[in-house]
């Protein structure tokens, strides 16, 4: 049994009040909350910090709680919410993006199989091979390097692992990113998970690298990572990406 939580928040860099965007007339968070309900999860709960996303998940039906406005991550975020609905230590809540409204229900379900069956592990997430060698130089695309047993070892906006001979040779290799894997951003966390990480401040890792990630590792928490069974669909950061989302909605595409 899992719980998905999808952390709103209104505020947005790029895209103010990104979760109540439309695509082809449904607010963005709708749609990934639609897609949370056919994961298999016990409970899908949105967790926002405004009343005009609260206002719209509720009329539809949403199970939707208010949060904080003052939490740095979404994890936080979840990890406000686990307290107050009180789950266990142990109960494994899954992190879906709410910018995510082209994301397989599958992988839903496998970050949260996969930690279930890794007890050793505090957290559970996926990967997909690095495609091209301009996604392995992009320090927007987050890169993972694993022990043989799926451990996480690091995870860098650096191009990882680095082909040494690759890159003294002339040309340059057009294929040093064969074997690297890019991180997807969907985690599943026991409650003891959420609750470390909500209490500890950022460390130096995670500063350095942007990547709260990073705070899991550097605490000495397990992070347990599988090739995902689906390759994701486009998440939404800009207007242009918005966009892109509408017209495969339209034409009833993933990719």
């Amino acid at each position: 049994m899992f719980r998905v939580v999808i952390p709103a928040r209104h505020a947005s860099t790029r895209l103010p009040g990104k979760p109540l965007a439309l695509i082809a007339g449904m607010p963005m968070i709708l749609y990934v909350h639609r897609l949370a309900l056919r994961s298999g999860a016990s409970e899908v709960i949105v967790a926002t910090d405004d009343e005009r996303i609260r206002a719209v998940c509720a009329a539809a039906g949403a199970d939707v709680e208010m949060t904080a406005r003052d939490h740095a991550s979404g994890t936080d975020r979840i990890a406000e919410l686990a307290a107050l609905r009180g789950w266990p230590e142990d109960a494994i809540v899954v992190n879906v993006q709410g910018d995510e409204p082209m994301l397989p229900p599958a992988l839903i379900g496998q970050a949260a199989a996969l930690l279930a069956a890794n007890p050793a592990a505090a957290i559970a997430t996926l990967a997909t091979p690095v495609a091209t060698e301009e996604e392995y130089l992009d320090p927007n695309v987050v890169k993972v390097v694993t022990r043989d047993d799926g451990q996480a070892l690091y995870f860098s906006r650096a191009p990882i692992p680095w082909d040494r001979e690759g890159a003294d040779a002339v040309p340059l290799s057009a294929t040093r990113h064969h074997g690297a894997r890019r991180h997807l951003g969907i985690y599943a966390y026991r409650v003891s998970a959420l609750r470390a990480l909500a209490s500890a401040p950022a460390t130096t890792l995670e500063r350095r690298e942007r990547l709260e990630q990073l705070r899991a590792l550097q605490m000495g928490l397990a992070i347990v990572v599988a090739d995902a069974v689906e390759a994701p669909g486009p998440g939404v950061d800009t207007e242009e990406d918005l966009g892109r989302v509408e017209d495969l909605v339209r034409r009833g595409s993933r990719s």
